[in-house]
């Protein structure tokens, strides 16, 4: 079986030693040879500036091909594609166009008077630039505020039939979770690629909160497992051959792509890839 093809996303530094963090990850794993890298966007667009300077940066002296996260939040329309057209003049020409998380305390999402409705508005203004290749999120468990996975896929072809032309899903914890997720996506008339998000999970404590914030199932087999991981210091270990378990699966199902949340942190990223066969671009040249 051929190795997969993998896309590794980022979050912006906002410090110095973010800085170091963020370099020292993209060192670590860009001879894996990732057919893009993504930066996102923190919670309400805290970090949006720091974004844009990080896509830039790396695009600049990277050689990577990078994605920028793109969101409606606290913005106008005119505010938004100006980045977006920032992102463009720069040369950057992918980006990964979502709703976003409202601000912090706000509660649920509401979109600035003079800014975009939804993803989907977003997603139609910047298709119409000609400028970018679009990719969105997508939901393989059912995301907080839709009222049933059925509405998720139907709010994802909207997505797709606005523009984008790849959807990359939030984390999950069993293949059959996103089996059944792409099932129901082809049964909606769905044909785009949907490539499966990867969280390999750095922090326990962390993974778990974020998986009940944004409704992620936890089977109660990975509860118990990391609980007694932790408590017997084999995290990392566990972490690793339950990630790497999931994507073989995954591949067994005809998986070829996968997308990595590397949490800045890019160890057991490497480490897992490494055990998928992505050999470092590297190793082989230095073979040749």
């Amino acid at each position: 079986m051929p190795a997969p093809e993998i896309s590794l996303e980022f979050f912006p530094p906002q410090n110095l030693e973010g800085s170091f963090r963020l370099w020292d990850t993209v060192q670590t794993l860009a001879p894996l040879d990732p057919r893009f890298v993504s930066v996102t966007y923190g919670a309400g667009g805290t970090t949006r500036d720091l974004t844009r300077d990080a896509v830039a940066t790396l695009h600049k002296s990277s050689g990577l091909r990078v994605a920028a996260h793109l969101t409606c939040v606290d913005a106008t329309k005119s505010e938004t594609l100006a980045i977006a057209g920032q992102f463009a003049e720069s040369g950057v020409s992918d980006i990964v166009a979502l709703r976003g998380d409202p601000p912090k305390g706000q509660g649920a999402f509401a979109p600035h008077p003079e800014g975009f409705a939804n993803s989907v508005e977003l997603i139609e203004a910047l298709a119409a630039t000609g400028d970018f290749t679009i990719r969105v999120g997508a939901y393989p468990d059912r995301h907080p505020e839709a009222a049933s996975q059925d509405a998720d896929v139907d709010w994802l072809k909207r997505k797709l039939d606005a523009g984008a032309s790849e959807a990359l899903t939030q984390f999950f914890f069993e293949a059959e979770t996103f089996f059944r997720f792409r099932d129901k996506c082809a049964k909606a008339g769905i044909d785009h690629a949907i490539t499966p998000g990867i969280l390999p999970i750095e922090n326990w404590k962390g993974a778990r909160n974020f998986a009940i914030r944004c409704g992620t199932v936890i089977p109660s087999w990975v509860e118990n497992a990391f609980e007694k991981a932790v408590r017997d210091d084999r995290e990392d270990l566990l972490a690793t051959a339950l990630c790497t378990e999931l994507c073989s699966d995954l591949m067994d199902g005809g998986v070829d792509k996968f997308h990595f949340y590397t949490l800045n942190r890019p160890e057991l990223t490497r480490d897992v890839c490494h055990a998928l066969g992505v050999v470092p671009k590297v190793a082989l040249e230095n073979v040749a």
